[in-house]
């Protein structure tokens, strides 16, 4: 039995890839503008407040502490976006026997967080 792939799932997965990598975009912006201005002000205030950081963090480093802080928040709110909509697509492709993940033994069903 071969498994054939048409053109229109091709285009159905190319614009379910493309929707959800605008999302983790988005996402990894917002995390970015949060953690520029967290990273800003302090770096800000203790260059001007601070003698230590005064005398030994230039404009440079100040730039390079903030955006450091902006990139790695963009990437892993992107990446945690990226996961979780995995996750929920597999999670709605499978088998309907796959998606009963409570378990109905002597013990106590799995906590709500185990569940998608």
């Amino acid at each position: 039995m071969a498994n054939t792939v048409t053109r229109a799932s091709l285009d159905q997965k190319l614009a379910l890839a493309k929707r959800c990598s605008r999302e983790a975009n988005i996402a990894g912006v917002k995390a970015a503008a949060v953690a520029t201005i967290a990273s800003a002000v302090p770096t800000l205030a203790s260059v001007r407040m601070l003698p230590w950081a005064k005398a030994n963090i230039n404009p440079t480093g100040q730039a390079l502490i903030i955006c450091t802080a902006a990139g790695m928040a963009y990437f892993v709110a992107a990446d945690k976006k990226i996961l979780s909509l995995a996750r929920r697509h597999s999670f709605e492709a499978a088998p309907d026997h796959l998606k009963n993940t409570s378990f109905q033994g002597a013990a106590r069903p799995h906590p709500a967080f185990f569940r998608p």
